[in-house]
C-alpha cells in the first residue's frame, strides 16, 4: 500500500484527489465478487446491562459461528456511524471469506439498527469496550485471532492495543488501524472546516443528532437536548453528548485522552498503521513518525488513497484492494 496509486481515470492531485478516492469508492465501488456477504446475528448481553449486535459471515462450507474452529478468525471494528454493511466491512467480509477465514463485526452500541438501552453510546476512545468484545471472542475461539480497526473504530482499537500493553499478544496475534485519527484534535479541526464541514460533517451529523434525540427520549434530561440540536459540528456535538456521557469533561478532555497518537510506544503487538497522507480527515502533519510509533507498530503511510478509499480497477473501480493488502500483512503474523 506505500506505493498505491489510484486509478487512472480518477483525480489524484490536491484536496481534489482526496475526497474523489474518499466519496467515489464508498459510493460507487464493486465491494466482492458474487453474492453478497452473508450474516447471521448474535445479540450479546454487556456487563452493564446492556446489548451490542454481533454479525457473524455465514459460510455454508463451515461449522455454525458459535462453534469454536481452528481457523483464524478476523475482528473488524467500524467506523463512525459504520456497520457490518459499510463498504469497508463488506469488503473485509468477502476477502476473509475467499481466505477461509471466519469474520466478525462487533457493532458499538446503537450502531446495528436497533438503539441500545444504556445512557450511553459509543466513542473514538472506547478501548474497554473494544476489550471486552475481544475477550469474549476470545473466549469462544480457539484458532488465531486478528482485528482491524477503521476510523474510529481503528483509534479505539489502537487505544485497547495500548493499553492492554504486554497482555494484548494473549488475545490478538495482531492489530491492523486503517485511515484512524490519531489525533482527534486535528481531525476534528479538519472535519469542521470548509468542504468537509459541508460535506462530511453535515453526513455524519444527519444520524447521529437523531440518534442522540432518542437516546434522550429514553433518559430524559440525559443532556441539555436545545444545545445539541443547536451543534452544528463534531467539535459542538461531542461538548453536549459524547464527552459527558463517557466520563469526560469537554470535548477536549475527550479528544486528548482519546487519542491513540501519543501512546503508540507503548504497543507490545504487531500493529499495521495505515493513513493515506491524502485523507480530508486526517491531516498529514498529525501523523506519527516512526521514532514516536515504537519497534511493534508499522507505519504505512501512502500519498493516495483518502479516507477508507484505496479504489483500484477499471470504471467504476471497486474498494478489495485495501483488504487484500492488510490480509497480507496480517498473514505474516499468524
Amino acid at each position: 500500500m506505500e506505493s498505491y496509486l489510484p486509478p487512472s481515470w480518477m483525480p489524484s492531485a490536491g484536496a481534489l484527489g482526496g475526497n474523489v478516492q474518499t466519496i467515489w469508492p464508498a459510493l460507487f465501488g464493486k465491494r466482492f465478487e458474487g453474492q453478497r456477504p452473508l450474516y447471521r446475528r448474535e445479540r450479546w448481553t454487556t456487563p452493564d446491562g446492556d446489548f451490542i449486535d454481533v454479525d457473524w459471515l455465514v459460510d455454508a462450507g463451515s461449522p455454525a459461528p458459535a462453534s469454536p474452529t481452528h481457523r483464524p478468525l478476523l475482528v473488524l471494528f467500524h467506523g463512525l456511524e459504520g456497520s457490518s454493511r459499510s463498504h469497508y466491512a463488506e469488503a473485509f467480509a468477502h476477502a476473509a471469506g475467499q481466505a477461509g477465514w471466519r469474520f466478525a463485526v462487533p457493532h458499538f452500541r446503537g450502531c446495528s439498527g436497533e438503539m441500545n438501552l444504556a445512557p450511553r453510546a459509543y466513542h473514538s476512545g472506547d478501548y474497554e469496550e473494544v476489550g471486552w468484545m475481544l475477550g469474549r471472542l476470545r473466549d469462544a475461539h480457539a484458532g488465531p485471532m486478528l482485528a482491524v480497526g477503521v476510523s474510529l473504530g481503528g483509534n479505539a482499537l489502537l487505544r485497547w492495543a495500548e493499553e492492554a500493553g504486554e497482555t494484548a499478544a494473549h488475545t490478538v496475534r495482531a492489530v491492523a488501524s486503517i485511515s484512524a485519527p490519531l489525533d482527534l484534535a486535528a481531525g476534528g479541526a479538519a472535519i469542521g472546516t470548509g468542504f468537509n464541514r459541508l460535506v462530511y460533517t453535515r453526513m455524519f451529523l444527519r444520524t447521529m443528532k437523531p440518534k442522540a434525540l432518542r437516546k434522550w427520549a429514553q433518559h430524559p434530561g440525559l443532556f441539555d437536548r436545545e444545545r445539541l440540536a443547536a451543534a452544528r459540528n463534531l467539535y459542538e456535538f461531542d461538548n453536549v453528548f459524547t464527552a459527558p456521557l463517557h466520563g469526560f469533561r469537554d470535548t477536549d478532555d475527550y479528544w486528548s485522552r482519546a487519542s491513540s497518537k501519543p501512546h503508540l510506544h507503548l504497543i507490545r503487538v504487531p500493529a499495521l498503521v495505515l493513513n493515506a497522507l491524502n485523507d480530508p480527515f486526517v491531516p498529514a502533519e498529525s501523523l506519527p513518525r516512526p521514532h514516536e510509533a515504537g519497534r511493534y507498530v508499522t507505519l504505512w503511510q501512502p500519498p493516495h488513497g483518502g479516507h477508507v478509499g484505496f479504489p483500484g480497477g477499471g470504471w467504476p473501480g471497486h474498494v478489495m484492494t485495501l483488504p487484500q493488502e492488510v490480509l497480507g500483512w496480517l498473514c505474516g503474523h499468524l
